[in-house]
């Protein structure tokens, strides 16, 4: 199971210097969307963020004008690109086809889709389907419950993501049921004294139960 960083809500200057820091650490970092609305592809790749060992995802949220977003979002220097489940499945064909051509990834946020929505969009071997419990919503509960219903429910689907309030304690459990690929934790660790740490800290759990 690989772990996501997920940075957002502070300025660009503190999360590249975070995001450097925690290279190698974490399997992915995530520049979550606030950061990618209030800075841009551009400003974004201008930056010093120098990754080596870390994959870097924009959480873009697609809705629309997929394959000119991705497009310019991997040429901005992403690895990954996140595109909404509800966008329909036009703008999800175009979108993963581009992620395909570039050899990146796309990932597919789940947000607020019903069980026959997913099924209709359950057909992209590549991409990471993100069961994600809103910002607004809150931490989530019940989360190896969660996957282990969405994995009988879509066994086609082999890449799974969990985010939304994720803590230590959710993680290890999620590493010893073995179903998820990509756990995705934010302020759980970016809200810490000290992240570099509070990542560790989770990194060491995950590669505990491997």
């Amino acid at each position: 199971m690989k772990l996501q960083v997920a940075i957002d809500r502070v300025t660009l200057d503190e999360a590249v210097s975070l995001a450097n820091k925690l290279d190698g650490i974490a399997d992915i970092i995530e520049f979550g969307t606030s950061l990618v609305k209030d800075y841009g592809f551009y400003v974004i790749k201008e930056t010093q963020l120098d990754l080596k060992n870390s994959q870097l995802l924009l959480d873009t949220k697609t809705n629309d004008e997929g394959d000119y977003e991705f497009k310019q979002g991997f040429n901005s220097g992403a690895d990954i690109l996140t595109v909404m489940g509800s966008a329909g499945k036009a703008t999800l064909d175009k979108v993963y086809k581009v992620a395909e051509q570039a050899h990146k990834t796309m990932l597919i946020d789940l947000m607020g889709l019903d069980q026959n929505s997913i099924k209709k969009i359950a057909n992209y071997p590549n991409a990471i389907y993100n069961l994600h419990n809103s910002h607004d919503a809150g931490q989530m509960t019940g989360a190896t419950a969660a996957v282990a219903k969405f994995n009988k429910s879509y066994p086609e689907i082999k890449r799974i993501a969990i985010a939304g309030g994720i803590d230590l304690k959710q993680t290890k459990e999620l590493a010893k049921q073995g179903l998820t690929d990509v756990v995705i934790v934010g302020g759980k660790i970016i809200n810490t004294d000290n992240p570099v740490e509070s990542a560790e800290k989770f990194k060491e759990i995950i590669k505990s139960c491997n």
